[in-house]
């Protein structure tokens, strides 16, 4: 099983990368976080948002490995406290399926996508810059991860 963070998105700031490779080298081998960088519509298209966001929808469809767990993240999903995300990251592991984490681009994800998800999380009620949404999931599923093997959690 693996973890992936489909993410669309263009090039993101040299401290994106090095946050992102961080916690993607702390995670633990039974549990590989990847990175699938979606490219976005160019938004100087002329085309609508919805268009853009099927385009988009399409390229993460393509990208996806067929029988992944899709977890849309979205502003009106669920937000699991650190316990509850490791919980379930646990359960995912058990079932053995990989599961690929969603993030829209500008306009967010294609209503399509968010429909066909098997579960839709948010990581906060802020609003967040799509390339920092990557840096902070991946930290979250570090810690969730570091749950699951039984290391402290200061909440406890």
């Amino acid at each position: 099983m693996k973890l992936i963070v489909a993410a669309v998105s263009a090039r993101p700031p040299e401290w994106v990368a090095t946050g992102w490779a961080e916690y993607a080298k702390r995670m633990p081998r039974e549990l590989p976080l990847e990175l699938l960088e979606i490219r976005p519509e160019p938004r100087s298209s002329g085309k609508s948002a919805e268009a853009m966001m099927a385009l988009e929808a399409a390229r993460i469809d393509a990208q996806l490995p067929a029988g992944c767990r899709r977890i849309a993240l979205d502003e009106r999903g669920e937000a699991p406290t650190t316990r509850q995300l490791a919980e379930r990251l646990a359960k995912w592991m058990a079932g053995g399926d990989h599961v690929a984490f969603i993030i829209g681009g500008p306009d967010g994800l294609d209503p399509r996508i968010k429909n066909s998800a098997d579960e839709t999380l948010r990581l906060s009620s802020l609003t967040l810059p799509h390339a920092l949404v990557r840096v902070i999931l991946a930290e979250a599923l570090y810690r969730a991860a570091s749950v699951i093997k039984g290391h402290p959690y200061h909440r406890d």
